[in-house]
């Protein structure tokens, strides 16, 4: 039987605890699998964890009416999902799905909302970490409010194709109508630009990978809208 992280090995954030706050969320954490494809929580859905991803890569996406969705960004190995639940929230405010098999940690929120209360350096570190996540989320707010749909796109890969996800090989994950909600662009439109782009030699397109040619002029359709 595979046995349990300790919180301590699971993040660094944590190495830093007072023992009796490590051996406390020890005790108010479990970790699961998840496979391919399979839902880990849903919008709406009364939210008593916050998760950790110890491995795999995770769809965060929001559910608009019964047909459309738009996706908000990928959780990876090293992530939190959820975190805002502690202060404000009794629900999910979004959904995930596991796009590969998946380790994950949950962590009963109000267990680790009494040891943020207690540590203040720790909760300088681990609330640090979760507000990178702003500014995709203004990000998001541009691309559907200014932007035309080649901006949209060109948003979306330079997201998907940046730094962070470098060793993931997010787009073998990744079907067209994925980058469609990345985008919130209709399918159609994805596949019409993206092979406009790589006619233009900004990017190349092999089966489901996508690979960046050119950044700068991508950032300039991406900054122009």
């Amino acid at each position: 039987m595979k046995q349990d992280k300790n919180i301590e090995e699971i993040s660094g954030c944590f190495q830093n605890l007072p023992l009796e706050d490590v051996v406390f969320l020890n005790e108010k954490k479990t970790q699961l699998d998840y496979y391919k494809g399979e839902i880990i929580f849903k919008q709406g859905a009364f939210a008593p964890h916050v998760l950790f991803v110890n491995k795999g890569l995770v769809k965060i996406y929001l559910q608009i009416g019964k047909e459309k969705q738009i996706n908000i960004h990928l959780v990876r190995k090293g992530d939190y999902m959820a975190f805002s639940t502690i202060f404000n929230k009794n629900i999910y405010a979004y959904s995930a799905v596991s796009l590969t098999d998946s380790t994950l940690c949950m962590i009963e929120k109000e267990a680790l909302k009494k040891v943020i209360l207690k540590n203040p350096d720790f909760a300088m570190q681990i609330t640090s970490r979760n507000s990178q996540n702003e500014s995709r989320y203004l990000d998001i707010i541009k691309n559907v409010s200014y932007k035309q749909m080649r901006g949209k796109l060109a948003s979306t890969i330079l997201y998907l194709s940046s730094e962070k996800y470098k060793d993931d090989d997010v787009f073998q994950y990744l079907s067209r109508q994925d980058i469609a909600d990345f985008a919130s662009i209709t399918v159609e439109s994805t596949v019409k630009f993206l092979k406009e782009f790589e006619k233009e030699e900004l990017i190349n397109l092999k089966g489901k990978k996508i690979s960046v040619i050119n950044k700068q002029l991508l950032n300039d359709i991406d900054s122009k809208g």
